[in-house]
Formats: structure tokens, C-alpha cells, sequence
């Protein structure tokens, strides 16, 4: 997740106008000014060769960026997290817990958990990991020193279980604990709700209140089947979300969420779909749907299906600064292949994974345009698949690879 630093230098005027890859719909409407906003530039890119492991890979980047691979020396990371003395910590799906020091080239393994540690935070002198039964804190490692395992308390347990395991952590602007899981499946009867199952309340967006003893989970966004990544717009404190959709319904439906997250907002699935105009009934899951369809929020843009958007981070806001406000998401790419979206076709036909950037006029999203592409051969085969994001504290954009190459990388502007 991103921390909302001074973003530098970062991302310098782009002005020649090329079209966006990505078919996006919106429904907002622009409530902060009478006057319509001009549209954010375009991006204007240019090809790069990247050696990888004694490979060159091309690939589109935006002109004057260079991407560069710092580190190969991960094992499936996942999301990450700079603290606010610019340490840079990484979750990961083989249970390590990684620690990087500026130039954030040397890796540093600090524990090994077995319950995934899909992300962490540091608030303070704490140390929080989300894992797939529960959020666990204790001191934050010192220098030089290891994660102690037995200084590891549980501050509030999680439903469990397979599909759809990982567990994604944020710090909100209000110093809040928030916390995203997904449904079990397609179609799981799951949802974020005192009514349901512990077992069951799954699909969402949780917060923590640390105010009772226990401190217990609260529902705050329902209905997402999997939202792996989230973060707060920098101006208007907004919350948004990524959400994975369905598999069962093919290569092309329902596209992927990108949606601003309203306290007690319900987001339909798995018993609504949206299928690019308007909200569906998905009578894939039995039993009526816990709200009706006219309390459902659609989302504000769409990728298109079996992309599998996973990490995302806003760009914080500064002076001179074209993306500050937009947000970068990664795609990852999905297995499903054209034309009914099962794996039995050409994996030249999945959909690639690569960053994309949600771009934003008067505090409302507006488009889609690509950021960094090429992480897929021509074959379907993948040689990096971008998971988690985040911006940091030198004005450069970080983001991890968990296949593949499994590496952080760094996108960061040339210097004249």
C-alpha cells in the first residue's frame, strides 16, 4: 500500500495524445466544479530493452522512464509497504517476510510464516502481518535484528480456508486498520455480515476497532469477490478498490472493478454482476441476495475480464506533478483463455499482465491508460507478472513480480 509521501520529481508533463488499450466505463459525474475539467494527457511512450537473468526483454514504457530491475532475490512476493523512514517491506505467498534499505537492491529476510503473510505494515514501533486466519503485530524489528516469532500476538483472528486466501493491509488517513478478503469462489455464499457465519464473512473490505478488547472486525465495503488491492485517494480521502470478477461466465464477462469503496457500500457479488452497462443478476448462487439490487454501487471504471487486478497504489500529491492524484494498478493477468475463458485455448490469447494507470479529473476517475507492458511473450508464456505496488519515498514507483521473474523492479524518470 502506498503512504501518501511527497512524491518528488516524479512524472514530468506528457503531452502527445495515443490511445488507451483498455475499454473503461464510468458513471460519475464531476460535483467539484461547474466548469468541465481538461482530460490528463495522454501518455507518450517509448521501447526499452531489459536484461533478465541473460535474457533482453522489450519493453513500452513511458517516454523518459526507465525501468529497472533491482533484485531478483524474492520468493513470490507479493504486497508492499514503505514505513516512513523509507524502509521498504514485503509480504510474500512463500511465507517470508522481506526488509529492504535504500537502494532497496539487497534483500534482507526477516521471518518465515506459514499462514501466508500476503502483506505488512509498520504503525509506529509496530509491526502488523495480515496472514489468511488472522492479523497478527508485535515490536518492529530493529536493525540489523530478526522478526522474534514469539513476540507475535494475534490482535484479531480472520476466517480461514482455502480460495482466495490472501489477506491485504492498509492504514487509513484516520490511523484505522483496514483489511480486504475475498469470497471462497465463484459463487460462495459469503458475505460481510453479523447474520452469517463467522466462517462466512468473506467478500470485502473490513476495518479493525481496537476500542473493545477483543478489538473486532466492522463490514465496510461487502460484495467484492476479490479485492486484493486498495488505497485512499490523496486529496479526497476516498477509498478505492480493485476487485478480481467471476470465472464461470467466460473470456468477456463481467469485466473487473475498479470502485470507490463508501462506508457501508454493497457491491452485489456473487449475486449481482455488472456486465459493463448495467447491474445483472447472477443466479449462479442460490438464496435471495442479502440487499437488493437498487442498493448496489457500480464500479467507477472497468478493466476488461480475466485481467486479474491485484496491487494498487495512488501517487501522492506535489507541485508540477501530472499523474499526482492518479492511481497505478497491476494487472496480472488471468489463465483464462479466448473464446469461453477456460485454459483449453491458445495461452497466446490470455490477457497480459502489465501496470495501467487509473487517471483522474476533479476527484473522479476517468480513463485508463497504460503504463508499463511487455511482461508477455508472443506465445502466452510469461517472463514477470506485476503483484504489488507502491510509491516511494525517492520518487520512483516500485513494483514486485511473483512469477516469472520473481523481483522487484523500479520505474523511476531519467536524468538529462
Amino acid at each position: 500500500m502506498s503512504a501518501h509521501k511527497a512524491f518528488g520529481s516524479l512524472f514530468a508533463a506528457l503531452s502527445m495524445m495515443v490511445a488507451s488499450s483498455l475499454v473503461t466505463t464510468t458513471f460519475a459525474t464531476d460535483t467539484h466544479t461547474q466548469q468541465t475539467p481538461t482530460p490528463p494527457p495522454a501518455l507518450q511512450y517509448r521501447e526499452q530493452n531489459l536484461m533478465v537473468a541473460g535474457q533482453i526483454h522489450r519493453v513500452r514504457v513511458p517516454a523518459g522512464y526507465r525501468l529497472k530491475l533491482l533484485t531478483a532475490e524474492l520468493d513470490s512476493p507479493r504486497m508492499m509497504h514503505f514505513d516512513k523512514q523509507g524502509v521498504l517491506w514485503i509480504g510474500s505467498r512463500s511465507g517470508k517476510i522481506y526488509r529492504l534499505y535504500p537502494p532497496y537492491r539487497q534483500t534482507e529476510v526477516i521471518g518465515n510464516l506459514s499462514d501466508y503473510p500476503h502483506s505488512l505494515a509498520i504503525r509506529g514501533e509496530e509491526i502488523l502481518i495480515a496472514q489468511t486466519a488472522g492479523l497478527w503485530h508485535g515490536p518492529r524489528p530493529a536493525r540489523g535484528a530478526k522478526l522474534r516469532m514469539s513476540s507475535l500476538r494475534l490482535l484479531a483472528p480472520l476466517p480461514g480456508g482455502r480460495g482466495h486466501n490472501s489477506r491485504t493491509l492498509g492504514i487509513g488517513p484516520d490511523g484505522r486498520i483496514y483489511l480486504s478478503l475475498g469470497l471462497s469462489g465463484n459463487c460462495s455464499n459469503q458475505y460481510l455480515h453479523p447474520s452469517y457465519p463467522v466462517a462466512a464473512r468473506r467478500g470485502g473490505i473490513l476495518v479493525l476497532d481496537e476500542n473493545t478488547d477483543p478489538p473486532q472486525w466492522q463490514p465496510y465495503g461487502s460484495g467484492l469477490r476479490n479485492p486484493v488491492g486498495f488505497d485512499w485517494h490523496p486529496r479526497t480521502a476516498d477509498l478505492y478498490a480493485t476487485n478480481n470478477g467471476p470465472d464461470h461466465l467466460g473470456f468477456e464477462q463481467p469485466p473487473e472493478y475498479f470502485s470507490r469503496i463508501a462506508p457501508g457500500s454493497f457491491h452485489g457479488m456473487p449475486w449481482f454482476q455488472f456486465d459493463g452497462r448495467q447491474i445483472r443478476r447472477d443466479r449462479c448462487v442460490s438464496g435471495p441476495p442479502p440487499r437488493p439490487l437498487n442498493e448496489v454501487s457500480p464500479p467507477v471504471l472497468t478493466f476488461p475480464a480475466r485481467n486479474a487486478p491485484l496491487g494498487m497504489a495512488f501517487l501522492p500529491t506535489a507541485a508540477k506533478q501530472p499523474w499526482s492524484g492518479d492511481a497505478v494498478v497491476a494487472l496480472h493477468g488471468s489463465w483464462g483463455t479466448r473464446p469461453k475463458g477456460s485454459y483449453l485455448g491458445s495461452r497466446a490469447s490470455r490477457r497480459p499482465p502489465k501496470l495501467v494507470l487509473v487517471r483522474f479529473m476533479g476527484g473522479e476517475a476517468r480513463r485508463v491508460d497504460d503504463l508499463v507492458t511487455g511482461f508477455q511473450r508472443p506465445n502466452g508464456s510469461r517472463w514477470a507478472r506485476p503483484a504489488g505496488v507502491a510509491a516511494g519515498p525517492d520518487g520512483s514507483l516500485y513494483f514486485t513480480s511473483d512469477a516469472g521473474t520473481q523481483a522487484l523492479f523500479r520505474l523511476y524518470r531519467e536524468t538529462k
